[in-house]
């Protein structure tokens, strides 16, 4: 029996179809238990594809000479930042034992582009990064580096492809609505996160023998989900939690010693939630066709990552060119022991917050595709944020590393220095933040049950 459906339902339901065809798309993942026993769904094979477009404004810290000191620090827009992206993620889970499974997934990027142009309202005399000689005032073509890239623009980055991580992971189910309809589906899930893929660096002497797009991260994610079928609805929620655990050999998350903090990748933890409305739920032949209004939420904590900039600041650190984020390997040594900035910068605390409208439909209980709009917005956050170093304690008042003077600075040509600080970056009134943080992304999504 087919439940009534409300006029304006269908009717909504019908113009998002027609965005839909082309949108990102999840099967709801709170849903589906792959099982090992007689009557079971023994395996899950899922094919995503994706496009994520990201745009946002980078801008700078200025001090005004003369201005109160306790007034508020200005900032001033630079440049624009714009990336997109096309992945593909071939998703397969295959139960092991009762409500139990094992899973792998290979989200492999197809292509990704970015680009810095100007601000609006700055021109390439006005613009910081340019004045400060972190890029030529022509701007830098990592596609063509003998001419200036066009227009406005002042950094386009190598056309990149690949696979980053290889996702492993073990789920289990404590409750299954299928087996007991009183009870909801909750699962527990951990996934293993392995960098495989070529590591993501920039070579600003020969930009095309750089194009991966691998982190150089390996990451745990633990996860917990709840999902509960009505006869017109489902509602669903996710709890993720994400860190990294090692890096492989050449990531460029390496601890350079000395008053180094916060130099590995930031952890991630997160919520989504989502209500499935069904405008068609036929209990005989498993047809359905649903719309799906959900959102997350997720925090990204403090650490080292790759920024809107990351290419800019490895340009301008290349120590072949004595650019001016150029390292000092041993800041104990008078002499300057020359090293490249890696690119990747400290970033401050910031939440990300997603909207999702979903269509989703089933023929029969074993086929299910859908489509999905993501909208994505970040809080405002520095993106070179490192400290200068570590202030140790006085020499007789504790154990370990300590020091001769009793202050509260960060001594110069010392071990409390922080070789990645870089004061025309990461000093306050110098540093960049990303803000008005927008992102879009749309696919589609097809899975097959057996």
């Amino acid at each position: 029996m087919v439940p009534c459906v409300p006029v304006l339902r269908a009717s909504a339901l019908a113009s998002l179809l027609l965005v839909g065809v082309t949108a990102t798309a999840r099967a709801n993942p709170a849903s589906l238990v792959p099982s090992a026993g007689v009557e079971d769904r023994h395996a899950l094979f899922d094919l995503e594809y994706r496009y994520e477009l990201d745009s946002s404004t980078v801008a700078r810290e200025g001090l005004v000479p003369g201005t109160d000191p306790t007034s508020p620090i200005r900032r001033t827009d630079d440049l624009a930042f714009h990336q997109f992206r096309h992945v593909l993620t071939p998703r397969a889970e295959i139960g092991v034992f009762r409500d139990t499974w094992v899973s792998l997934a290979l989200p492999i990027i197809i292509t990704q582009a970015r680009e810095l142009e100007l601000a609006d309202g700055i021109d390439r005399s006005t613009s910081t990064t340019l004045r400060d000689g972190l890029l030529p005032m022509a701007g830098f073509d990592a596609r063509d580096p003998s001419a200036a890239p066009p227009g406005d623009m002042v950094f386009r980055g190598v056309g990149r492809a690949g696979l980053d991580q290889v996702h492993v992971g073990i789920g289990v189910a404590p409750m299954n609505q299928d087996r007991d309809d009183t009870k909801p589906t909750w699962k527990l899930r951990a996934d293993l996160l392995l960098a495989v893929g070529k590591v993501m660096k920039f070579d600003s002497m020969d930009p095309s023998s750089e194009t991966g797009v691998s982190r150089g991260v390996h990451e745990v994610r633990i996860a917990t989900s709840f999902d509960r079928r009505f006869r017109w609805a489902e509602g669903w929620f996710e709890l993720f939690w994400r860190r990294p655990i090692a890096t492989k050999s050449g990531s460029l998350f390496a601890d350079p010693g000395f008053g180094a903090t916060n130099t590995s990748p930031s952890q991630v933890a997160g919520i989504s939630a989502g209500l499935e409305l069904y405008a068609v739920n036929d209990k005989v032949t498993g047809n359905r066709i649903s719309l799906d209004l959900g959102g997350k939420a997720i925090a990204h904590f403090e650490g080292r990552e790759y920024t809107e900039m990351w290419e800019v600041f490895a340009f301008a650190g290349d120590a072949r060119r004595s650019g001016p984020l150029v390292l000092d390997r041993d800041p104990v040594d008078p002499a300057l022991q020359a090293l490249s900035h890696p690119g990747i910068s400290n970033i401050e605390n910031y939440l990300e917050t997603t909207g999702q409208i979903a269509v989703r439909a089933a023929l029969g209980s074993n086929v299910r595709f859908g489509a999905v709009v993501d909208l994505t917005w970040k809080t405002d956050h520095a993106i070179s944020f490192a400290d200068a170093g570590v202030d140790l304690p006085t020499c007789g008042t504790a154990s370990g590393p300590c020091e001769n003077d009793n202050n509260d600075l960060v001594d110069p040509n010392t071990v409390e220095v922080n070789p990645l600080h870089v004061p025309l970056i990461d000093l306050v009134g110098h540093r960049y933040l990303s803000q008005d943080n927008f992102a879009f992304s749309l696919g589609v999504q097809g899975t097959v049950t057996f």
